[in-house]
């Protein structure tokens, strides 16, 4: 059996037989696909009844280091033990290869932050002499200032800056729509960057009105997001793996440690869930068992 074939005749059974939604049975699919595909690219040769519990390891594991969350990482596991189940039941295989294959523990974890300080310092060496430095000032300052995702940074159009207001609007997950505050510094360093840079840039056809462009006029990609990012925390001197991820991070624990409402926090990030925001409290909850350590006599 091929490939297309065997991922075919798993979506009829999972449409068919098992009644699961649209959402449920793309998501299966896409996890068999991502196998595939894997496949293909590290040259191994194997059909859907012939890969190996080792090889659906390194697929696993290359999913991890792309960055894949715990929580995605066990439900592509799902997916993919819902598939030879499957082809066990069809008979077309006698042993399941994701028998001895765990799911990553799914527990949340305290993400990575910057301290206020290292917020500055990190500033500090960007070089404001240069294009790039202009750019990477303005960017940092919004992710910072709004605690943007890097999608949602790479994705803010200029009609969605409401200077005035001290607003953006942002296009989050699922195509939701949010109203961000915007604090003077970001706006400050991102007219720096719109006037001094982006105006005189060769715009490609389609980027007009997008914030954040490359050199060659195009929309910034997240990757070049990453590697500024990258390449400031070393010339800063900073030890920590520093992501657009972390500024959004800070953003949320320098707000709870300020006493911000933590619904008010929510509703900037843009989390659905309360549940999700609820992560900074614990950051907050480490900090002021800092203070105490720190400045209580009797700690």
């Amino acid at each position: 059996m091929t490939w297309p074939q065997a991922i075919k005749q798993f979506d009829g059974y999972l449409r068919l037989e098992k009644s699961l939604s649209p959402n449920s049975v793309e998501a299966y699919v896409r996890d068999v696909t991502k196998l595939q595909q894997f496949l293909v690219l590290a040259q191994v040769h194997a059909g859907p009844t012939q890969v190996s519990t080792a090889v659906l390891r390194d697929f696993l594991a290359t999913l991890q280091g792309l960055g894949l969350g715990a929580t995605s990482q066990a439900r592509t596991l799902s997916g993919l033990k819902a598939f030879y189940n499957f082809l066990i039941m069809e008979d077309l295989l006698k042993l399941d290869p994701t028998d001895t294959l765990e799911a990553p523990k799914t527990g949340r974890h305290l993400p990575d932050t910057l301290s206020y300080p290292e917020v500055e310092q990190l500033l500090a060496a960007i070089d404001l002499s240069t294009d790039e430095g202009l750019r990477a000032r303005a960017l940092l300052e919004v992710l910072y200032s709004s605690g943007l995702r890097v999608s949602e940074l790479c994705d803010l159009r200029l009609s969605n800056i409401y200077a005035e207001q001290g607003f953006v609007k942002v296009v989050g997950k699922g195509n939701k729509e949010r109203l961000v505050p915007i604090g003077r510094e970001a706006l400050k360093h991102l007219n720096f960057y719109l006037s001094g840079v982006r105006g005189h840039l060769d715009i490609k056809p389609g980027a007009e009105d997008v914030v954040f462009l490359s050199q060659r006029g195009r929309p910034l990609s997240r990757i070049t997001v990453f590697t500024t990012l990258k390449k400031l925390a070393e010339q800063a001197g900073l030890r920590k793996t520093i992501s657009p991820h972390t500024l959004r991070h800070s953003f949320a624990t320098h707000l709870i440690e300020g006493g911000a409402d933590l619904r008010a926090v929510q509703e900037m990030l843009g989390h659905a869930s309360i549940t999700t925001t609820e992560i900074y409290t614990h950051l907050d909850r480490d900090y002021l068992r800092q203070v105490i350590t720190e400045f209580h006599p009797r700690s």
